[in-house]
């Protein structure tokens, strides 16, 4: 049974990687802009993907307290400040997403920004998920 609703015009080309629509029920769980570091926010990873690895475990860990799994991840706005690396990480990136998101695919966005307040952090994402009621 799925969570959610996947919204797609038929004459549309697929996207990938991403939906352009998502339609769901059920109790909203929204986390703050997640940057990479640890549970003591330190940053261990200095390339894009570690940062991007720690991104995703930080926010697993955010929806975890909610009852919620990646399954339930509606949607995500990316905030990165290389839009070079971040290109040249994308099959890298594809294989984290996979191995730690599986095949959910929300409404998402990227967005190429200046700078995050932590210098150091090369990407912030926000993350909303959507947790049927029992």
């Amino acid at each position: 049974m799925s969570v959610h609703d996947i919204l797609h015009p038929p004459a549309w080309v697929r996207p990938r990687g991403y939906a352009n629509g998502i339609a769901a029920t059920g109790r909203m769980v929204f986390t703050a802009g997640v940057i990479g570091w640890n549970a003591e926010e330190v940053i261990e990873a200095e390339d894009f993907v570690g940062q991007f690895r720690q991104v995703i475990v930080n926010t697993l860990a955010i929806l975890a307290e909610a009852g919620a799994g990646p399954e339930h991840i509606v949607r995500m706005t990316w905030y990165i400040t290389d839009r070079d690396e971040y290109l040249a990480a994308g099959r890298e990136i594809g294989a984290v997403y996979r191995e730690m998101l599986g095949r959910n695919f929300p409404a998402m966005a990227v967005v190429i920004v200046a700078g995050l307040i932590e210098r150091r952090a090369k990407l912030e994402i926000e993350t909303t998920a959507v947790v049927p009621k029992q």
